[in-house]
């Protein structure tokens, strides 16, 4: 077996394997999305991570997408040596890889922007959402509960959502285990908010977070090398 041939294999191999997962994503997500309660009743209470801050359902749905669409263009342009297909990898990869880039530039170096620009879009879906999406509902009570925070930013962030017209109170964790939680418990208890938490999760555990970041990162730049080696080749046979 030449090195050409070795080497389009485990590129159809390694990009069927982002294919299935993909497609396993994708599935989790759409289970999440029409019955998240049974979902969570299999697995248990989320751990702590940033996927709590968003709707799980639907960056499951994003992320498993976009793998298929990856892993379809590698594996079957590399079968079928189509050099439009590789180069379309070639493309949305280095876009993925750039894209991820400046994202962790602008976590680590700018907290302050990330922060905003969480609360531009997180905030918002928790008035409206919060206490009438059940998946939504679920994840954010999980993530207050276990690390002891309330709302993105601070109690206010719930304040007009559905929970608190249903209920008239706020979530207990924004008081601190107080019941009632009024709004001026939440107010004198003062708790944190959850982004700071998470963050403070990250920063203790960064060692990990940049390990998996630099695997994702070397795998995306061995993808677009041995894409760029096949599209090359190619014109040499």
């Amino acid at each position: 077996m030449g090195c050409f041939t070795f080497i389009k294999v485990m590129m159809v191999l390694f990009n069927l394997t982002i294919f299935l997962g993909g497609a396993a994503l994708l599935g989790v997500g759409i289970w999440v999305t029409v019955d998240g309660k049974s979902f969570f009743d299999v697995f248990g209470a989320l751990s702590t991570s940033v996927l709590q801050v968003v709707n799980v359902s639907y960056f499951l749905i994003v992320i498993g997408a976009i793998l298929l669409v990856i892993g379809f263009l590698g594996c079957y342009g590399a079968q079928k040596e189509s050099k439009c297909l590789l180069m379309i990898f070639f493309t949305v990869v280095l876009i993925i890889f750039i894209a991820e880039v400046a994202a962790a530039v602008v976590t680590l170096v700018y907290t302050g922007i990330a922060e905003t620009l969480l609360t531009a879009t997180v905030t918002p879906l928790l008035k409206r959402k919060f206490g009438e999406e059940p998946s939504l509902t679920q994840i954010w009570n999980v993530t207050m509960t276990e690390l002891h925070c309330c709302g993105l930013n601070n109690y206010t962030d719930l304040t007009g959502s559905p929970w608190l017209e249903k209920y008239k109170t706020y979530p207990v964790p924004c008081c601190a285990g107080q019941q009632p939680c009024t709004e001026g418990t939440a107010e004198l208890r003062n708790v944190s908010g959850c982004f700071e938490q998470i963050l403070t999760g990250i920063k203790k555990n960064a060692g990990v977070v940049g390990g998996v970041a630099a695997g994702i990162a070397a795998l995306e730049i061995a993808s677009m090398t041995v894409a760029m080696y096949l599209y090359c080749r190619l014109d040499e046979k």
